[in-house]
């Protein structure tokens, strides 16, 4: 004996007998949306709603003095066409110069900055300008491996449990405990810190100017 699935909206919870009556809703925005897009079930009259209530919109990217990246704005297009006192908003948009890329956000472009969700595990861990969030921490943290094969495969650098900013950046000081890494100066040598020994060794060489120095240094040595 067959069986059929019967479906339910996930907004009203009303019964959706028939397949030409499904219809869905992705959500690629809202205040509560965590990751990425989700999608909903709904009856098509309910989506039909939806479409019937939607409202034009101005999308704009606001660049304040103190801050490192633009806050993207949604506002009601007939509010925002008022706030052109001086011309129509027709006018002013068709004699605008085309937008150029602000200078504190030369890494990358308004439109890419606004798709890249660093707490997100597709992203987590890349190299940005912005506060790392407890949730980045926490995958970088939870997929540390899987992370690390991600930005190694995309050419950017790993993150290391013996460099004291990534323990610090992610909050990785009890994973490297747990795998036996030290990232203190009695650890394994960071980068940052062969260079700093390396400028001083040179820096003490440059100081000796005399062939005799030179065989002081060496007799000392050897002794």
């Amino acid at each position: 004996m067959g069986q059929k699935t019967v479906k339910f909206s996930d907004l009203s919870g009303e019964l959706i007998i028939k397949d030409d009556s499904l219809a869905r809703i992705v959500v690629h925005e809202h205040p509560e949306l965590g990751g990425g897009p989700v999608e909903i079930e709904v009856h098509a009259d309910e989506a039909r709603a939806v479409d019937q209530a939607a409202i034009q919109v101005a999308v704009v990217d606001l660049y304040f003095p103190d801050d490192d990246e633009p806050r993207r704005t949604y506002m009601d297009l007939a509010a925002f066409d008022e706030l052109s006192t001086e011309q129509p908003m027709s006018e002013l948009l068709a004699s605008a110069r085309p937008a150029r890329r602000g200078a504190k956000s030369s890494a990358a472009s308004p439109a890419r900055a606004d798709r890249m969700n660093y707490s997100s595990l597709e992203h987590a861990g890349r190299p940005h300008r912005g506060k790392v969030t407890d949730e980045e921490k926490q995958l970088v943290r939870e997929h540390f491996d899987e992370v690390n094969d991600r930005l190694a495969a995309a050419g950017l650098r790993a993150i290391s449990l013996s460099d004291p900013d990534h323990l610090d950046r992610y909050d990785l000081a009890e994973l490297a405990t747990e795998r036996g890494v030290n990232g203190s100066a009695s650890g394994p040598e960071s980068p940052r810190a062969a260079a700093r020994a390396d400028a001083d060794d040179q820096a003490d060489m440059d100081g000796i100017d005399e062939p005799a120095e030179l065989d002081d240094l060496a007799r000392t040595t050897a002794a």
